[in-house]
């Protein structure tokens, strides 16, 4: 299984950037004014909580120095501290929301960009991306990046802003001290570059390791009753243990490598300053600093130091928060195989449902080196009926993918009503056809918008009427809240049968010249078969329709049926000619019925 768009999970971005971050600026940068009053609020909280030493040095020197015993004098300077607090209580509660705002904001946005963009993927993409994996992308992923706006961003830059602004005031309070606390400066950057490369690299890895147990969760509870029914839960648990582990193992990694650095950062960083204040303390004692202005040098030199410890686990969060950004980036900038071209030839109007297959020779991408269809050639007439059996294998649904245009033939040509697939819109194409599968395919959601999907402004009484053409209005009608009520997941509350009801008259408000049937029947006990076959038959009328079918029994009245094997036909005609030809279809036929068939009693 391929675990990201065209690339290994060992194909990382370099681990020393922050590159993929773009990203998540460029969501942000779409609303300029919200990102300002974020940045305002940032840098008035900065600047107050800076402002709190050089108040405390106001107190000290001014307060108690020069007004001993004057209250009055002691309070002015506590009232402007004071005021310092308020704005900084202010200023915080206005970035926590413009912060916050923007994280949900970046969050649907590319969520949305990424939604939108999977939409248009052929579902080739799919067969080499696991969808669990996807999705566990769409929300894990996510989550990373809506922490990395709401918090670590803000955070790193009130930090940068207070440490910057710190070595300033510093650099004011007293020079010489100052200049060696700079010189320290790259000695604590060093340890930030070197285990941040280390970190990135991890992280993303930590990442992949969480979609994996998502993806593992999500496959095992879809397939809940084969697990039980096959006594494979202590197995399916010990799989789960396995993919717990190594996720636990590589955040452990990751959580040593911060912590390590974390450490080695601050051991550097409070050692320069506590070297620093021994030094000040000597400078005090000698009369050369003032009481004050050495408390202050000491409060913002703890707001400095504090601050560059901070960069240093805001970095391991920007690092992952990069790796988050680098896979969500990959599904938004996949391009699709099977677009529109520059300007799409128009199908013709009215639309007649012809069909032709033109030495076409197709290749599944996850199967390259076998021929699903060799130098094909079928022509459809409009308002035929073809069947088309085979062995499994042979190619029967492959001709559906190609005329959906799920995907492009290798060589030839597929063409509807004259017109080259390729050369058409994907979307006019599927307009003119209708699918009803193997297995009713229904959504978390009402009847109403299950049966509509093929036709979404359809009205109720419209609804109903496909409903009682496909022999589905009864069972509709006598749930709990008719046409509202909700059907559970893949629609659960429904039997096989009236799954592929609901398909049935899905395709019936399509209203699609073209109907492809893909072993509409096979899933089904007799009752319900004949019910469906019913309404296929009601659903065939008057148009081009192609048949898969195991149960040669569905195809007999066929106008034609096509016999596949390995890619290409072998026979086609009448079922009566195929059984009495003694070819494939025939041998087919015999086994299915268990004895030769009469051509003359069937025909």
């Amino acid at each position: 299984m391929a675990r990201s768009p065209k690339s290994s999970r060992s194909e990382v971005a370099p681990a020393d950037t922050l590159g993929p971050l773009r990203m998540i600026w460029q969501a942000a940068a779409k609303y300029p004014g919200r990102v300002a009053l974020a940045c305002v609020a940032l840098t008035v909280t900065a600047a107050a909580t800076l402002a709190v030493p050089a108040a405390f040095r106001l107190i000290i020197d001014r307060g108690f120095s020069e007004g001993a015993g004057d209250t009055g004098d002691i309070a002015r300077w506590f009232r402007y501290l004071f005021v310092i607090v308020v704005v900084l209580a202010i200023g915080t509660a206005s970035r926590f929301y413009f912060v916050s705002w923007l994280g949900e904001r970046v969050v649907a946005d590319i969520r949305l960009g990424v939604q939108r963009n999977l939409l248009r993927l052929s579902p080739g993409f799919f067969e080499e991306n696991s969808p669990t994996e996807i999705s566990s992308r769409m929300t894990a992923d996510t989550s990373q990046i809506e922490h990395v706006v709401g918090t670590t961003i803000s955070v790193a830059l009130r930090n940068l802003i207070m440490a910057l602004g710190g070595v300033v005031y510093l650099l004011y309070l007293a020079p010489g001290l100052t200049g060696l606390l700079v010189i320290a400066v790259p000695v604590v950057l060093l340890p930030i570059v070197w285990f941040g490369r280390r970190l990135r690299v991890v992280s993303r890895e930590s990442q992949d390791r969480v979609a994996d147990v998502g993806s593992m969760v999500s496959e095992v509870l879809g397939a809940m009753k084969i697990v039980q029914g096959f006594n494979q839960e202590s197995r399916e648990t010990g799989r789960f243990a396995d993919a717990v582990e190594d996720t636990f193992d590589t955040a452990r990694r990751r959580i040593f490598l911060r912590s390590l650095m974390t450490g080695t950062v601050i051991l550097v960083i409070f050692g320069a300053i506590t070297g620093l204040l021994w030094r000040g303390a000597l400078q005090v004692a000698a009369g050369s600093l003032s009481g004050g202005t050495i408390a202050a040098f000491v409060l913002t030199g703890v707001l400095v130091a504090g601050a560059f410890g901070s960069l240093t686990e805001v970095y391991g969060d920007l690092l992952r928060g990069a790796g988050a950004a680098s896979r969500l980036n990959e599904l938004w900038r996949e391009r699709p195989v099977i677009a529109a071209p520059v300007r799409p030839q128009r199908l013709p109007e009215p639309p007649r449902g012809g069909l032709s297959f033109q030495n076409v020779t197709f290749r599944y991408p996850t199967r390259p080196k076998d021929a699903a269809l060799a130098d094909f050639n079928l022509t459809v007439e409009p308002g035929e009926t073809v069947a088309i059996v085979g062995p499994s294998g042979a190619g029967k649904s492959t001709i559906f993918q190609l005329v959906e245009r799920f995907y492009d033939p290798h060589a030839g040509t597929v063409r509807l009503d004259g017109v080259a697939l390729t050369a058409a819109d994907p979307a006019d194409i599927r307009s003119r056809i209708a699918l009803v599968p193997q297995e009713g395919v229904l959504f978390a959601a009402n009847a109403r918008d299950n049966l509509r999907y093929g036709a979404w402004d359809a009205s109720d009484a419209q609804i109903w009427d496909a409903a009682r053409a496909a022999n589905a209005e009864e069972f509709l009608r006598n749930l709990p809240d008719g046409l509202d009520t909700f059907l559970g997941e893949g629609g659960a509350r429904l039997s096989g049968g009236q799954r592929q009801r609901v398909a049935i008259a899905r395709a019936l408000l399509r209203d699609a010249p073209i109907l492809l049937l893909d072993e509409a029947t096979s899933a089904l006990d007799a009752e319900s078969e004949q019910l469906v076959q019913q309404a296929l038959e009601r659903l065939m009328q008057n148009r081009t329709t192609l048949v898969i079918a195991h149960r040669l029994a569905t195809v007999r009245e066929a106008d034609r049926i096509v016999v596949m094997e390995e890619g290409r036909i072998v026979e086609q005609g009448r079922h009566a000619d195929l059984a009495n030809a003694g070819g494939l279809y025939a041998r087919l036929a015999s086994l299915q019925f268990n004895t030769p068939l009469d051509p003359g009693a069937t025909g």
